[in-house]
């Protein structure tokens, strides 16, 4: 739906629009603040909101919401910015070290006593597969001499093996994975 222009804006009209503009400073700031938290962002983001709203003054309707008409411009302000320093990341160097370091969280959703019971459970060919790669840390190249058989077929039994491996951990197969 367009905003449709109103015609120009009387002198009352104009004095008018200012002094709600005016009157609604502190709780734009207030919302503003509680948008983004930190308050120099947030006294841009109102002065920018009450600057598109007077070059929008013409598409406001008169009898209409003026209150919402200013919170829904500083909003939508607010969330087109954030979508564009969404887009880039602001290096801090403390931040980046205590995001970065963080406990292994492996052993919480798979435990290495399952893991080994499903391999078990494994043919003989796809376990040495995944003993030799995932295992010994072999090239396709590498477990493909060991095996005696073609690199195609290393990964063939590699791939069965993991999805094997996968299925008998989240307790999807019956117990046979062949």
């Amino acid at each position: 739906m367009e905003a449709q222009l109103a015609p120009d804006l009387t002198e009352d009209e104009l004095e008018q629009f200012k002094k709600d503009m005016v009157r609604l400073v502190p709780a734009l700031r207030a919302f503003a603040r509680g948008l983004c938290r930190d308050r120099t962002y947030a006294d841009d983001l109102v002065q920018e909101a009450m600057m598109r709203a007077w070059a929008s003054r013409r598409t406001f309707q008169q009898g209409s919401n003026f209150r919402a008409w200013m919170f829904r411009i500083l909003r939508n302000h607010f969330y087109s910015n954030a979508r564009k320093r969404g887009q880039f990341a602001v290096w801090d160097p403390e931040a980046a070290e205590r995001i970065l370091i963080q406990e292994p969280t492996q052993e919480a959703r798979i435990h290495v006593e399952d893991v080994n019971r499903a391999m078990l459970k494994l043919p003989a060919q796809q376990r040495e597969m995944l003993l030799l790669i995932a295992g010994a840390g072999m090239s396709y190249e590498d477990a493909a001499l060991v095996a005696g058989c073609n690199i195609g077929t290393v990964k063939s039994r590699l791939n069965r093996g993991r999805a094997a491996i996968k299925a008998l951990v989240d307790g999807s197969a019956s117990g046979s994975a062949a």
